[in-house]
């Protein structure tokens, strides 16, 4: 669990880190490429959506036993980049420098899977029937009989 929190929250602050100067920096993206200005809404969506998954690994961190079946979109959100830009390298569309950006996320989906690994799951007590789980003073069944007798 220890592994898991350390791997999600480090995730997290590189991510919003990385990413929250990009809102300020649309010039600096434009050089080499057509500048964001001209499809503002894919540049601006990405954004977006990869700084929720930034706080989303936040809250992962924060209790990864509970919160661990989140770690599989995790997964695949960085792992799915990786293989998108292996494909477009792959069909000759960016450059081996290009190519390059994937190296952090290819790392932190790997460390993901590790902590999803090393993660276990929390085992929920359930009643005889499965429907109730068991606990003090929640016992439906417990409480019926008691009632019945009196």
């Amino acid at each position: 669990m220890r592994f898991a929190r350390i791997v999600f929250l480090v995730a997290g602050i590189w991510g919003v880190v990385v990413l929250a100067p990009l809102y300020w920096l649309v010039d600096l993206t434009g050089h080499r490429y057509a500048p964001p200005a001209d499809y503002p809404q894919f540049f601006y969506g990405f954004l977006s959506v990869a700084l929720a998954w930034q706080i989303a690994f936040l809250v992962i961190g924060s209790n990864p036993v509970r919160l661990r079946l989140l770690m599989v979109p995790a997964i695949i959100e960085k792992l799915g980049f990786v293989l998108t830009v292996v494909v477009l390298h792959g069909q000759a569309r960016i450059s081996s420098t290009d190519t390059m950006v994937i190296v952090p996320d290819l790392l932190l989906g790997i460390l993901f899977v590790i902590a999803l690994t090393k993660t276990h799951a929390i085992e929920q007590p359930r009643s005889r029937m499965g429907l109730i789980p068991l606990s003090k003073g929640n016992n439906i069944l417990a409480d019926q009989s008691r009632d019945s007798s009196t």
